[in-house]
């Protein structure tokens, strides 16, 4: 299978090309950038080898859809919304990692990303790519909107206690926290080495773009109308992401009950990792791999629970679960291309 990379210098882009680089079953065929086009992939990143040594393209719709099956865009929001419906005019499947298609509402887009929003009939179309939720509608899309990367880590941790309607929802308070790769490679005030290293800082509080998109979901499962409480920080690593989600719950629980609900509801999702009791994940545990690891405590003192999601941000988080969903829709094994064990130390 023939596939293009369009934003190709990004973090998302480098790590699709890892992926498919050791792809049985998809070959990249060409990598757009419009701001480095003419140049070597190994121009902008070094460490890649001659066997992925692709010059990068400027974008011709046309002539690269005659070319490919499937596109992934690993470009900023407000560029896929406008590129996505030409390639599917030409019977090209796509896969989204930027937020352009994840929220159904036009207004809603407009009011958390301050810009036009996708034609309603491709905000329709897209298939909300969270890869264990919506694993039977993903198989017979064409247009994949690929979770953003805290809303993976928050919604696998809430989706079981959801689907068993254990939740008041009322009370659902999610503290996360990612590494600054999650920012992208472009330079910025935030992430520059001095203002960032031996230093913890929370952003965007209350006007994260990730909000309507975690709650759209939750919505969507619960029939519940709700609003969460959604708190990001910066934390200076390169990679990870760490959800710390507390919550009330309608019935008085044991951790234990929690966890075999758990285990059971991802059995057959060999990407999630359930932790026994006592035992809390944490981010370099996932490092370099498509895993969530989730940790559980119910305390019989207070009557709360918090649960601990964990995943890379830049794998399960983005370019991972992209590939995930190219191998459901293909109907290969999930796992097939990514099943790399966690980098560790």
């Amino acid at each position: 299978m023939k596939v293009a990379i369009i934003g190709g210098t990004g973090y998302g882009a480098v790590e699709l090309i890892r992926f498919i680089n050791n792809h049985p079953y998809a070959k990249i065929e060409a990598v757009v950038s419009h701001s480095q086009s003419g140049s070597k992939l190994s121009e902008a990143y070094p460490h890649l080898t001659a066997a992925m040594e692709i010059t990068m393209e400027e974008l011709h719709i046309a002539a690269l859809s005659e070319k490919i099956d499937l596109v992934f865009f690993a470009t900023p929001s407000n560029v896929s919304k406008e590129l996505a419906p030409q390639f599917l005019e030409h019977g090209v499947k796509c896969i989204d990692l930027s937020g352009d298609f994840r929220l159904k509402s036009q207004s809603d887009y407009e009011q958390w990303y301050q810009a036009s929003a996708a034609q309603q009939q491709y905000l329709d179309q897209a298939v909300y790519g969270l890869t264990e939720l919506n694993q039977e509608q993903i198989k017979d899309a064409a247009l994949i909107a690929n979770p953003g990367c805290y809303p993976t880590a928050t919604l696998l941790a809430l989706l079981p206690a959801v689907k068993h309607n254990l939740i008041n929802y009322q009370s659902i308070i999610i503290d996360a926290k990612t590494g600054v790769s999650g920012a992208g490679r472009s330079l910025s005030l935030n992430t520059h080495f001095a203002e960032m290293n031996d230093n913890l800082k929370a952003y965007k509080l209350g006007e994260h773009k990730h909000i309507p998109e975690i709650e759209q979901v939750l919505k969507e499962e619960s029939g519940e109308s709700l609003q969460v409480t959604f708190t990001t920080h910066l934390v200076p690593m390169t990679r990870g992401i760490m959800s710390t989600i507390y919550l009330d719950v309608n019935k008085r629980v044991t951790t234990s009950e929690l966890l075999e609900l758990y285990t059971a509801y991802y059995a057959d999702h060999p990407f999630i990792r359930i932790r026994p009791e006592g035992n809390f994940p944490a981010t370099k545990e996932v490092h370099g791999s498509n895993y969530c690891d989730i940790g559980i405590h119910a305390d019989q003192r207070t009557g709360k629970v918090t649960i601990i999601s964990v995943i890379d941000n830049l794998v399960k988080g983005a370019s991972g679960q992209a590939i995930q969903n190219m191998n459901i829709m293909n109907g290969w094994d999930a796992m097939t291309g990514i099943q790399s064990i966690p980098v560790y130390p």
